[in-house]
């Protein structure tokens, strides 16, 4: 079997892992939580996972390099600064929220299993292969950033 390292794109897994917890929901029972308090914990997700994406994305536009997530050899700069300071994935950390928002959403917690399949996928076959490549263009200064600044969060 090929390798997934770096051939499906965050995005399509995230939806991926949602469509997993949509069918979890279908069989398995429902927690019952006021209609206020689950539409409460669907926005906090939804504008936590917005921040974090929209900041990578700033943080990667003004620096003018990639953000294509399956090309890292072409990054140009080394991104450290803004919410790169809390974490090394913002992007990946804002899907990981929306995936919770949809958790909530769906009002199951056995749908938790969407967030942890999203998390260890997108470690082992975006990650990691991203971090193998960043050491190689980058050296001792991402060797630096990973000591400092946690993968997730």
């Amino acid at each position: 079997m090929p390798s997934l390292e770096l051939k499906i794109p965050p995005p399509v897994v995230a939806l991926l892992c949602a469509a997993v917890m949509w069918l979890v929901d279908q069989y398995t029972l429902a927690y019952l939580v006021s209609p206020a308090l689950k539409w409460s914990f669907v926005v906090f997700f939804i504008v936590v996972g917005a921040t974090f994406d929209i900041a990578g994305l700033l943080a990667f536009r003004r620096s003018k390099t990639t953000i294509n997530p399956l090309h890292p050899e072409k990054s140009s700069t080394l991104v450290s600064g803004g919410i790169y300071n809390i974490t090394r994935n913002p992007m990946y950390c804002g899907m990981v929220a929306f995936l919770i928002a949809w958790m909530s959403y769906l009002g199951n917690s056995s749908t938790l299993i969407g967030v942890f399949l999203f998390m260890w996928y997108i470690t082992k076959f975006q990650i990691i292969p991203e971090e193998q490549i960043l050491t190689k263009l980058f050296g001792e200064d991402f060797v630096a950033y990973q000591n400092r600044v946690r993968r997730w969060l």
